[in-house]
């Protein structure tokens, strides 16, 4: 063809004109007409059939066997039209010319089928993997959808869903319009997410209902859900900087500029607008991670809090030291409570969220010990100063096993004991400048209400 043929087109001087791709062109034309008249109505009149009937046929099998056939034809053509020396851009245009899935640009409601029957197929393949325990149970190991170096110490099940999404994404890729290929990943690929994320939700409310998360078996299925959902997220926000998706993206913004006419006058879209297809999925399973993340924290700082009762409410303590003991008796089992339950999610949970959690408990904690007792109207003698200040250093040096300052992690009881450590004359001087001694002395977390009622309760024996 290109020896006898295109020599008479180049001498006949007609410019940008290729016998090669008008062959293949004509031949992928013949091919998408041939579908439409013949083969597509046939299987629609036995869809058509089946749901009439009831009985069960063949037909979605081989609709789904039918495009498994014309992906594999329109990538084979792509190759032939990449090794041929033919330069083309592959823009939409030039796709639906050299593309067999080009049959559903002219029938939308085709296109609508396929989705259904997809869908339909994706979930019945999904279900039996995500009612499968030891899915939920064992790591995804060796080879992964995600180049991140986090550890995500993710179920098994969640890399299975990701490859079946995969798969998906994959025969959308083949759909010659951007708009095509978006409609198709809306309506199959966000559905499969939807089904992933119900599932992870379930199972955490489940755990929920049955214990209250009081219990490490309730504590272990959440944070299994946890890591599947960092792991899912991780690789929708890696796939998300593909130009694949970020076209998509575009694509609504582009739909949903021209409906509200936000760009009649030429005005470029603003970057905060420009979104890639998963964005609200995205967003739905950080804010599952952080509420989640945030109910175990809640949970242990809940327990922390019943077994330090006596703690707390022992007021006379205060006034008196604890021979031979660095941490008072009462708080060891609160302590021990607290160590057992983190190190069980600190063993289950993936390290990012493992940090949320003991950031909350001791943001939590924090508030507990200043609440209850540096502004509960506590004396506080010099031996109870010396007491407090041993409680908390064995405290920080529990959360010093997760960071290098735990200090700065409980601020209000930190600047709390800082002040309750001031010489009496220190300490008048402050009650007498107020706001800006506080300021000054680097008081950054309290403010003058709550440091006053701190020193109003500091007893300085003559």
């Amino acid at each position: 063809m290109d020896e006898l043929l295109q020599p008479l087109v180049d001498e006949a001087k007609l410019l940008g004109y290729s016998c090669r791709e008008e062959w293949i062109s004509a031949m992928v034309t013949s091919l998408t007409t041939y579908l439409a008249k013949e083969i597509f109505p046939s299987y629609i009149s036995q869809l058509d059939e089946e749901s009439v009937t009831g009985i069960q046929s063949s037909a979605k099998i081989s609709w789904l066997h039918l495009i498994d056939l014309m992906v594999a034809f329109d990538k084979r053509i792509k190759s032939l039209v990449e090794h041929s020396g033919i330069l083309l851009s592959f823009d939409d245009d030039i796709m639906q010319k050299i593309s067999s899935l080009s049959v559903f640009c002219d029938r939308p409601d085709w296109l609508d089928l396929w989705v259904e029957i997809e869908l339909g197929d994706a979930l019945d393949n999904l279900k039996p993997d995500i009612q499968d325990d030891n899915n939920w149970r064992k790591k995804v190991e060796g080879a992964v959808l995600s180049s991140y170096t986090d550890d995500h110490k993710s179920p098994l099940v969640s890399n299975t869903l990701l490859h079946h999404l995969a798969s998906v994404i994959d025969r959308c890729r083949s759909l010659p319009s951007v708009s095509l290929r978006s409609k198709f990943l809306r309506l199959t690929g966000l559905p499969i997410i939807k089904n992933f994320f119900d599932s992870i939700l379930i199972r955490c409310q489940e755990a929920e209902g049955l214990t209250a998360l009081t219990d490490d078996d309730g504590i272990i299925k959440v944070t299994i859900s946890i890591n599947a959902a960092h792991y899912f997220e991780s690789v929708l926000k890696e796939w998300s900087e593909d130009v694949f998706f970020l076209e998509m993206g575009m694509d609504e913004v582009d739909k949903e500029g021209l409906e509200c006419n936000a760009n009649s006058y030429g005005e470029e879209l603003p970057e905060s607008s420009r979104k890639v297809i998963f964005d609200d999925e995205i967003k739905r399973l950080e804010d599952f991670r952080t509420e989640w993340v945030e109910k175990i924290s809640l949970v242990i700082l809940r327990g922390f809090d019943s077994h330090s009762r006596d703690y707390v409410k022992n007021k006379k303590q205060w006034q008196k030291g604890e021979e031979g003991w660095t941490v008072s008796k009462t708080l060891i089992e609160a302590l021990d409570y607290m160590q057992s339950k983190m190190s069980v999610v600190e063993e289950s949970l993936n390290g990012r969220d493992f940090v949320g959690v003991w950031r909350s408990l001791a943001a939590g904690i924090d508030r507990l010990i200043f609440n209850c007792i540096l502004i509960s109207n506590v004396k506080f003698h010099n031996s109870g100063v010396e007491r407090f200040g041993g409680d908390l250093d064995v405290l920080c040096g529990v959360f010093g096993a997760w960071c290098l300052r735990p200090e700065g992690f409980f601020p209000k009881a930190s600047e709390g004991l800082k002040l309750l450590k001031l010489d009496e004359n220190r300490v008048q001087e402050c009650m007498a400048r107020g706001k800006r001694w506080l300021k000054e002395n680097g008081f950054r977390r309290l403010s003058l209400t709550e440091a006053e009622k701190i020193l109003k309760n500091r007893v300085f024996m003559s």
